[in-house]
């Protein structure tokens, strides 16, 4: 019994405590009359959701896939047996472990006014086929390529999986590059509209919680997977993943084809492997634009 109602206890708690979107509130200093700092709080966007309780403390739903809060303790009136609601937990419980790989596409021409035109440059494509040689060179079997619909990722996407026969290739407009959240601190050099971090922000954030995630509880063994995209949505998703503030996420700097690999456990823990490595490509084939 005791241990039934500590079950129901911790599923109420996951089920109503924890946030939609990690969000932490920013302070910001307003000088007053008299020289102190009067903070103010930088409320979230609509679409982000109720903000976490307080800062610090790992959220185990962050993905909405805890088992406990799947299980509907209160679908029967009868309260199940112990043996019973250990079951049910199991057939929600992960057991395999998703390693993402996050690729920011090649150098392109920035210069190009339309978007098609935007392709990449002669480095570009060489760079395309060091990160493609490096990811076979892994060993690892890879389960699919998920790239951004945008020409410079197309193009990266290509030049990649000649190196990876077999690998089955999806596009998506949700990883298209943009304005994922404000940046804090913000910079002087960019600055886009209020109405492109609204816009962006949700189909970026969507792009999280679509993609990044404990494996399904089906999945039996782990997962190798690549996701072909943008500097700005890797580094929203890796504040996310990481439950840092997301609007730190323009604190980090991402190599062109660089690799980025964070590895989800199925107990919903998340560790990030390795952020932009560019360390297999010789210094002369490196850039950032």
């Amino acid at each position: 019994m005791a241990f039934r109602q500590a079950l129901q206890l911790a599923a109420c708690g996951l089920a109503g405590g924890s946030a939609a979107v990690f969000f932490s509130a920013v302070a910001v200093g307003k000088p007053r009359a008299g020289g102190d700092a009067e903070p103010r709080v930088v409320e979230p966007p609509a679409w982000a959701g109720a903000a976490r309780p307080g800062p610090g403390v790992w959220d185990p739903n962050w993905d909405r896939r805890e088992p406990l809060s799947l299980v509907n303790l209160r679908k029967r009136n009868l309260e199940p047996g112990e043996e019973e609601l250990a079951s049910r937990l199991d057939h929600y419980k992960a057991k395999a472990t998703r390693h993402i790989f996050l690729i920011r596409h090649s150098q392109y021409h920035v210069d190009a006014s339309l978007e098609k035109d935007r392709t990449l440059t002669p480095l570009g494509r060489e760079q395309a086929e060091l990160t493609g040689l490096r990811l076979a060179s892994l060993g690892l079997k890879f389960n699919k390529i998920v790239h951004s619909s945008m020409t410079r990722a197309i193009e990266t996407t290509d030049i990649i999986s000649k190196h990876l026969p077999g690998v089955c290739k999806v596009s998506t407009d949700l990883l298209r590059e943009g304005a994922p959240i404000e940046p804090d601190p913000p910079v002087s050099h960019w600055k886009p509209e209020a109405v492109q971090y609204y816009e962006d922000g949700a189909r970026i954030e969507a792009a999280f919680r679509n993609y990044i995630h404990r494996a399904d509880a089906k999945q039996q063994e782990d997962s190798y997977e690549i996701f072909i995209c943008h500097a700005n949505v890797i580094r929203y998703i890796v504040c996310r993943a990481l439950q840092f503030p997301p609007e730190g996420w323009l604190r980090l700097s991402l190599n062109n084809g660089s690799i980025t690999h964070l590895v989800v456990r199925p107990d919903g823990r998340v560790a990030l492997r390795t952020l932009g490595d560019t360390g297999f490509m010789p210094p002369d084939k490196i850039s950032r634009s």
